[in-house]
């Protein structure tokens, strides 16, 4: 009897969950929603388990996150995976860190191409091990024709130095003859950043109660509306999203007017 309960109530809450869905659809959804994934390690250590565990816990989430979005019509899921100042963490964490991208994507990338997303990175490519670059370099590759969803990995990035970088190239024009400092403004700044082929984002979500942007598209973030729950990254699920999506649907952006 407490076994056909539950079962009705799996498949109400199922049911409910796409009638949310569907009004989602019926109404604006963010372009471009972007998530600092965070509490992998948290998780790991509330069950006593390594906190590796954690982080290939919240590969998983990745990969239904990326698909609801996809389905509700978001055209950029942005997602960081690992900043500049990660490295300081413990070699063993870094170095498993490094191999998700290869695992993710090499399990995920199939079903990336059949629903037609597309692979994008943002950070320092050069800096990455080898296997790592491999990996994201192919699924980009494969993926490049795709026009659907595009799937956008924060791969050690850090907004301060692309910044930095953004001006440096900036003064380089200038002094070159390039460009005229007259004609530097927002949009041509934008131009010098990683993003520069990405709309801002709309939305930015932060799981595990943290509630700061950690050197996260300090630029870009400008003017999007920002979501935080004390959810850790690895229990996220599809309602979560659902729920982030409905906030934002029920705010009034002004940008700066009335």
């Amino acid at each position: 009897m407490l076994k056909k309960m539950n079962l009705w109530k799996n498949q109400n809450n199922s049911s409910s969950l796409r009638d949310r869905i569907q009004q989602i659809i019926d109404h604006e959804v963010p372009s471009h929603v972007a998530i600092i994934m965070d509490g992998n390690g948290r998780w790991a250590k509330k069950r006593a388990l390594p906190r590796v565990a954690g982080h290939h816990e919240g590969m998983k989430v990745v990969r239904k996150i990326t698909k609801l979005a996809n389905e509700l019509g978001v055209k950029t899921l942005t997602v960081y995976a690992f900043s500049t100042e990660n490295w300081k963490r413990p070699k063993m964490e870094v170095d498993f860190l490094m191999k998700l991208p290869e695992e993710f994507l090499g399990t995920f990338l199939p079903e990336l191409i059949e629903e037609n997303v597309r692979v994008e990175m943002i950070g320092y490519m050069d800096k990455l091990p080898e296997h790592t670059r491999k990996a994201v370099s192919k699924a980009m590759e494969d993926t490049k024709g795709n026009t659907g969803l595009v799937l956008n990995f924060a791969l050690n990035y850090g907004s301060r130095a692309e910044i930095l970088d953004g001006v440096k190239r900036v003064l380089a024009d200038v002094q070159s003859g390039i460009m005229d400092e007259d004609e530097l403004n927002e949009e041509v700044f934008s131009s010098y950043l990683m993003t520069k082929e990405l709309n801002d984002p709309d939305l930015l979500i932060r799981t595990s109660g943290e509630i700061r942007l950690s050197n996260f598209m300090l630029w870009q973030l400008a003017y999007s509306e920002f979501w935080f729950t004390d959810v850790l990254w690895p229990d996220f699920n599809e309602e979560h999203f659902v729920e982030a999506i409905e906030a934002f649907q029920s705010r009034q952006r002004r940008f700066g007017g009335v």
